[in-house]
């Protein structure tokens, strides 16, 4: 008798966040390739582009050192932060509380939290820097604003993306599903048209007729080695940036927050779509358009910003591609940060959590400091996070195979793992020494703080008390375990009850079909258009009116044809 009561002790103090999800709330493989490429292929290749053209790297190891860190990424994604999401069904956060305790849960929270506001609130800059655009705004090149109109811009752009990422998960999907083909397609036709502007600008080029053709102007105009003003990087920097500048993403699994609704750990793949249309793709296409624009305006890449990029290579299509760009990445990190943010004030409903978080973003957003050094914050937050995912995967999967428990510190009772806590803070603090003395690059410390806290973890805790046993409390805690996914499966089962009994009809197949046949046209027409730019058929005039029609024809199709579709799969299942 006392032993259920104890259960449902512990049962009644679990907190919905740190529960898992049901596999009956599993999302289909078509929402991840939405969200990554929707996510990736984002405002920030605007500011990646321009800095791959500064690095000094010929084109040669920029295609190749893509191509090989992008593929690491996806790896870490699809091998290390998918299985551990789709075993646990918890967030990073629900998950770290079992293995290090509910206050460092709560540091860490606080930490992740504020680095995602700080990311997102760049990625909102990035989409207001477009809108400026339009009213004539100056460009925002310090770390304050310098014009009430452009906090005005940030302040819009930000409310909208606090509400699309309060209402959750699939609304996060669902946005980035119609965005992400269209974006995808604005980057590659971006480069056509900047190759193209690049061809009229330059002396000795009358056409492309042939790829030595492009790799020769490539070489004097895009991607220009120059000794006197390189940072001297190479090929293995651009490997380093392109594996570890989502490392808070997959090494440091933020992204078990998203992979938890996977069916199938393989679904961690999808992170491909992203890595090598986003990563790769479009910082190729991006460098070719910030070059572009650079050599019409005759300014150094430096003084353009992403709005300024993509309106004098796309016109106004350009403006609609740095917005949505920008608000497709800021989504998701502020849908992460609102979970993160759930865990420390349980007592407000999630949704309105996300929401304020949101509104905490929108303020950064005013001040475009992480803005102009994106690239430098995005390594230095792998460094803070990266440890905490070398503890998880430890604790997850190393353990068990070197005879230590799982679970140790929770079995004990401890508030705070002490040795997962100080694992943390030394690999942080070595990491930034090793920087400070110049021993690695900036781009290859996320790497060393995750390897550092690997090992420091393992021995502190062998020390700790992870070689003991705990049989009473592993199986009390397996036994709570199998009640709580009992009770979310029963409770999803019924939530899908009801909403399939609110469907009362599926919408004709025939217009879903019609209307998404008619969104592909749209999608292939810009493509064509672009081409006739690149052989000349087309002037740039031409090619900017019609595309902006075509844009907005897409988005009215692409909306259409995915509420329709939901709806009808809703009707079927």
């Amino acid at each position: 008798m006392e032993k259920g009561n104890e259960q449902e002790e512990i049962l009644e103090s679990i907190p919905e966040q740190d529960k898992p999800v049901s596999k009956y709330k599993a999302q289909k493989l078509s929402y991840f390739l939405g969200l990554y490429g929707g996510e990736h292929v984002s405002g920030t290749e605007f500011v990646v582009g321009a800095s791959l053209v500064l690095w000094g790297v010929s084109i040669g190891d920029v295609i190749l050192g893509l191509i090989i860190g992008n593929a690491l990424a996806v790896l870490t994604w699809g091998l290390i932060c998918a299985p551990i999401a789709t075993s646990t069904r918890l967030t990073v956060y629900a998950y770290l509380k079992k293995i290090a305790g509910p206050w460092m849960q709560k540091i860490y929270n606080i930490v992740n939290g504020i680095l995602f506001v700080f990311f997102s609130g760049a990625m909102v800059t990035i989409s207001a820097s477009a809108i400026r655009v339009l009213f004539g705004l100056p460009p925002q090149t310090h770390w304050y604003p310098t014009n009430a109109g452009f906090v005005m811009l940030v302040l819009c752009v930000g409310f909208i993306v606090s509400t699309i990422a309060a209402f959750g998960f699939k609304s996060v999907a669902q946005f980035s599903s119609v965005c992400a083909p269209w974006l995808l397609l604005i980057f590659i036709v971006g480069a056509i048209i900047g190759v193209a502007q690049i061809v009229t600008l330059v002396p000795g080029f009358d056409h492309i007729g042939s790829f030595s053709d492009f790799l020769s102007l490539a070489n004097q105009y895009i991607w220009v080695i120059d000794s006197e003003n390189s940072q001297g990087l190479s090929i293995y920097h651009v490997i380093a940036y392109a594996w570890l500048s989502n490392m808070i993403a997959h090494g440091a699994l933020s992204d078990m927050a998203v992979l938890r609704f996977a069916k199938k750990s393989s679904y961690g793949f999808a992170s491909a779509v992203g890595m090598y249309f986003g990563h790769c793709l479009a910082w190729i296409c991006c460098s070719i358009m910030g070059a572009s624009s650079a050599l019409l305006l005759q300014q150094s890449i430096t003084q353009i910003d992403s709005g300024a990029v993509a309106f004098y290579t796309l016109g106004y299509t350009g403006i609609i591609a740095v917005l949505i760009a920008g608000w497709t990445t800021s989504n998701p990190n502020i849908y992460r940060a609102g979970l993160a943010f759930q865990t420390i004030f349980t007592q407000f409903k999630p949704r309105k959590v996300t929401f304020c978080t949101g509104l905490m973003m929108t303020v950064v957003a005013c001040f475009p400091f992480v803005f102009t050094k994106l690239l430098d914050f995005t390594t230095y937050l792998g460094i803070i996070v990266a440890p905490i995912g070398a503890i998880v995967v430890a604790e997850h999967w190393i353990f068990q195979r070197i005879g230590m428990t799982r679970f140790w510190s929770f079995y004990k009772g401890s508030r705070l793992n002490v040795p997962a806590f100080a694992s943390w803070m030394l690999a942080i603090a070595l990491s930034l020494a090793m920087n400070y003395f110049n021993v690695l690059h900036l781009f290859f410390l996320p790497a060393a703080s995750w390897i550092v806290a690997l090992f420091l973890y393992i021995g502190l805790a062998a020390i700790g008390g992870a070689r003991e046993k705990y049989p009473e409390e592993q199986a009390l805690d397996e036994e709570i375990t199998k009640r709580v996914i009992h009770e979310q499966d029963k409770k999803a089962l019924k939530e899908q009850e009801i909403r399939n009994k609110k469907v009362t009809a599926s919408p004709a197949g025939w217009i879903t079909g019609i209307v998404g046949i008619l969104a592909i046209v749209d999608l292939a027409a810009i493509m064509v258009l672009s081409i006739g730019v690149f052989v000349g058929s087309v002037d740039f005039t031409a090619f900017r009116n019609i595309s902006f029609d075509l844009t907005i024809a897409y988005f009215i199709f692409a909306i259409i044809w995915i509420r329709r579709h939901e709806r009808a799969s809703q009707a079927n299942s």
